[in-house]
């Protein structure tokens, strides 16, 4: 049957293609993220266990610091372990190193994760001092929390939107997590900004998001956190200039009337969005689509982990791409 709406001509864009200029940098950054050499210094040793444990009555002090629960944390996000296997892999990791260290029980770890109130996304700092936060692209998706298979779900008809999370993360021009929080599936993104922006102590330039965050509350929070950003915002489509509104919105409605929204795209550099999909695309390749921790409070800090795990991958090279067609 023929098509009874076809294509007219210049709808299409054809898939552009890219070379890297740093192949053989990149290449070996790659497979140094597969590097299991495995090495403690002296200062970490030494930072193992809690020095000072006071017995106040109220139970056993704690024998582990939060540098060794974060480390044995980092270790099995990396690995993909679950707690009792995590416990045995390091235990075998310091028999190997000859190191007179132990790990903590897997119960400890599955209890003092929710207690180690990380605030920010660990190894934000790239390899170049000066490179500091420019731009910020936010963006949300979704990750697994706990449940059957979607096989299971489907054959006796049962939901599986109850056990999704939300994530939402603010990335930089340079591909770090520079922010992230976990909330329910019923959030709105737009809500998650201003907390987004509160982890970012440095001033940015630009401020990039999808039409979702397309509300004036969103920038009031990037204009309070920076008043100079440029907020990168495609409006709805019936969108008209409201006195109400915030400057910079109508300022976008008036480009796009003007020059089309493709060239709106063009000159705001609203591509930089495509760094948030960009980065949740990697945390899931890398880290997986679920979360094993059953408690929100737990799960915040598994994510907060797993960014940092991410960003620490990311300083050890990426790649520097040109459009070649």
């Amino acid at each position: 049957m023929p098509n009874k709406y076809p294509k007219k001509k210049g709808w299409h864009v054809p898939k552009q293609k890219y070379k890297l200029s740093n192949w053989s940098d990149y290449n070996a950054a790659l497979r140094s993220r597969g590097d299991i050499t495995v090495w403690l210094s002296e200062a970490a040793i030494a930072q193992w266990y809690a020095t000072e444990r006071v017995y106040d009555g109220t139970g056993t002090p704690i024998l582990y610091t939060d540098f060794a629960i974060i480390t044995c944390h980092e270790i099995r996000q990396v690995y993909h372990l679950p707690l009792r296997q995590s416990q045995g892999f390091i235990n075998s990791l310091f028999k190997l190193l000859n190191v007179p260290l132990a790990c903590p029980d897997y119960t400890v770890l599955s209890k003092r994760l929710r207690g180690l109130n990380i605030k920010v996304p660990r190894y934000r700092t790239t390899d170049k001092p000066e490179d500091g936060v420019h731009a910020i692209a936010i963006d949300s998706t979704g990750l697994k929390r706990f449940g059957r298979g979607e096989w299971h779900n489907e054959k006796y008809e049962l939901s599986s939107k109850a056990s999704w999370r939300k994530f939402h993360a603010a990335v930089n021009q340079s591909h770090y997590f520079e922010a992230c929080t976990v909330t329910d599936r019923f959030c709105h993104d737009d809500s998650q900004v201003k907390p987004l922006l509160e982890q970012i102590n440095e001033p940015i330039d630009q401020f990039t998001g999808d039409g979702a965050y397309d509300e004036t509350p969103v920038y009031d929070a990037v204009l309070a956190h920076s008043p100079k950003a440029d907020v990168v915002i495609p409006p709805r489509a019936n969108a008209v200039v409201n006195d109400q509104a915030a400057a910079l919105r109508n300022r976008t409605i008036r480009e796009i009337e003007e020059s089309g929204r493709m060239k709106w795209q063009k000159d705001r550099e609203y591509g930089r969005r495509n760094y948030g999909e960009l980065a949740f695309y990697r945390y899931q390749c890398i880290l997986g689509s679920s979360l094993h921790a059953r408690e929100m409070q737990r799960q915040e800090q598994e994510v907060m982990l797993g960014c940092g795990v991410i960003n620490k991958m990311t300083s050890l090279g990426m790649p520097a791409s040109y459009r070649s067609a």
